[in-house]
């Protein structure tokens, strides 16, 4: 079974499987007590969530980790790049928006108190419970999807694979304020387009992104062209600094 438990802003995917339940992301910090009713509302147990998928370490993919660490006994698959994200509890500012419009969003996300981009750090009591993906540990758990690097929207990006279907986060939109597919922020954009070449190579059915509806591959190719008119629009932390 596989459920979405998020809201307007950002998808937060539930998978069924043998070994429990598995949580794709979890949205911004304020969003958990809406979690827990969407839960409630599924009859599911959140102490029966088993693992957290991270895509990649930012406010909007792990504002409310801690909250789902404290009520269960999930291990956190991530990126190794994205501990260091976690230990911050900020975004990275490396690269820049992908178009005026975006930047344009960005601003408005100030206006909402997000213009720092700033989430609660992971605490230390947590992180002997986060499982990179390549660690002797990953290996011995016997994770039940493959997990796929897609680096580009940030470096410690990653996708997970259930059967047709691909889980990718950031690593391609399906709506405002995107165009094309193409996520709003962009830290590298040779490695971005890679990615989208990776994706297309695997060729899923449908991607699941965390933004937006899920929508077939093959829009990727369509709009792969696209990408080499890109260009980024810096931006700063609203407080002018980097935690």
């Amino acid at each position: 079974m596989l459920y979405d438990l998020g809201n307007r802003v950002v998808n937060n995917y539930l998978i069924s499987s043998k070994e429990g339940y598995i949580l794709i992301d979890t949205g911004y910090a304020d969003g958990f007590p809406h979690f827990r009713k969407m839960l409630e509302r599924k009859h599911i147990q959140l102490e029966k969530i088993r693992y957290i998928f991270l895509t990649h370490a930012h406010d909007d993919h792990a504002g409310f980790l801690n909250d789902v660490l404290a009520a269960t006994n999930a291990k956190v698959i991530l990126h190794p790049k994205a501990i260091d994200g976690l230990k911050r509890g900020q975004n990275s500012f490396d690269g820049g928006c992908t178009s005026f419009l975006a930047w344009l969003f960005c601003q408005v996300l100030v206006l909402f108190g997000h213009g720092d981009h700033k989430y609660p750090a992971i605490k230390q009591e947590y992180l002997d419970r986060l499982i990179p993906i390549d660690s002797v540990q990953f290996k011995a758990i016997h994770f039940p999807y493959p997990v796929l690097k897609t680096p580009g929207h940030t470096a410690d990006h990653i996708s997970l694979l259930m059967g047709d279907i691909l889980f990718c986060g950031d690593a391609a939109m399906n709506g405002f304020p995107s165009r094309k597919h193409i996520t709003i922020w962009i830290e590298d954009l040779p490695q971005y387009r890679q990615s989208w070449e990776r994706i297309i190579q695997l060729n899923p059915r449908m991607l699941f992104p965390a933004h937006g509806k899920p929508f077939k591959t093959e829009e990727l190719q369509k709009n792969l062209k696209a990408l080499e008119k890109v260009k980024l629009h810096p931006l700063k932390p609203s407080s002018g600094k980097e935690r």
